[in-house]
């Protein structure tokens, strides 16, 4: 099948997306077209994750903190100032941008476990901030009453509306993605993840790239957050925590990193899993950790990843000594 994609791309791109946008007309149940958001949704995030963790090395393990960021900008700016959808779009992005830039300023010279530590921490902070700053964000009772966006005077409402609007801003994020990956700016994103000695050397300069790596991926995180506060309508510090960074994690490391359509396929695996297992949600991050332990050991790289993994490596072997045997 990945060989036929790869040899009719253009027409396997196009059935893909007859599709996405047909299938509507096709599922008309709401509870189905709410995971469908959700899953474009965490496509979003999972994605701005993978430019941080997949494309540039970096660990950051506190992405909740910047998606937190985004919503809140969204639905402040809305209850309060009555700000348009579309404005809040870009403003969400820039403002997740700033902070996700400030963070990577002490931090550019710390990586794997050190990084990961700072970026929780960043995580938690935020999240307590939102819970206890009552006057700005609603404190433990979050933000309500966020209106249902306006998109040229047509006003959305209904769950089919927010499936295109997702899936319009899902395609955007991911060509976006594209385009700056295939750049001059995602190649040193890349030899810096590849060996950040060996890219100074060559004259990258790792620090400017790593805190515009950063900031792009919190830029990213922000929009998702901010479509995430005007589907839900309401927004409180819960939605936050430690569990939704490591569940955006999940979904890249199952998807598989550095690559940018393994978000996708992640985010519809853990939100598939979710919605199927929703009977033990208690239960639910001890399924990811095992999940993700069994992605280790048989595809590390991920679903779509290089064919690298260990079954692949053990055919080779056999392959090898077929071929050792046939010749003697």
């Amino acid at each position: 099948m990945m060989e036929w994609i790869k040899n009719h791309r253009n027409m396997a791109l196009a059935a893909l997306g007859v599709l996405l946008v047909l299938l509507p007309v096709v599922v008309h149940s709401s509870y189905l077209l709410g995971i469908l958001i959700r899953i474009l949704l965490y496509t979003m995030l999972a994605g701005s994750l993978n430019m941080i963790n997949g494309y540039s090395g970096q660990m950051n393990l506190g992405h909740a903190g910047l998606y937190c960021i985004g919503s809140y900008t969204a639905g402040i700016l809305a209850v309060k100032y009555q700000v348009g959808f579309l404005p809040l779009l870009f403003i969400s992005g820039f403002v997740t941008a700033l902070f996700g830039f400030l963070v990577s300023l002490p931090t550019i010279k710390l990586a794997g476990v050190y990084l990961a530590i700072v970026t929780i921490g960043f995580s938690e902070i935020t999240r307590l901030v939102a819970l206890n700053w009552t006057g700005l964000t609603g404190g433990p009772m979050g933000i309500k009453g966020i209106p249902r966006p306006e998109i040229f005077g047509l006003r959305l409402s209904e769950p089919v509306h927010f499936y295109y609007l997702a899936l319009v801003l899902a395609v955007l994020v991911l060509f976006m993605m594209r385009r700056v990956v295939s750049s001059r700016i995602g190649r040193a994103w890349i030899a810096i993840r590849e060996d950040q000695v060996a890219a100074s050397f060559l004259g990258v300069n790792t620090r400017r790239f790593k805190s515009l790596n950063f900031s792009f991926g919190a830029f990213i995180a922000g929009v998702a957050g901010c479509f995430a506060a005007y589907y839900y309508q309401f927004i409180s510090s819960d939605m936050f925590s430690m569990d939704e960074g490591f569940n955006i994690l999940a979904m890249v490391i199952i998807g598989g990193q550095g690559t940018l359509i393994g978000p996708v396929a992640g985010s519809l695996v853990v939100n598939t899993i979710t919605e199927v297992f929703r009977f033990a949600a208690d239960y639910r991050m001890v399924m990811y950790a095992v999940l993700i332990i069994v992605m280790m050991w048989f595809r590390p790289q991920g679903l779509v990843g290089a064919s690298n993994s260990v079954f692949a490596v053990k055919r080779t072997k056999k392959n090898g000594k077929k071929a050792e045997r046939s010749g003697t």
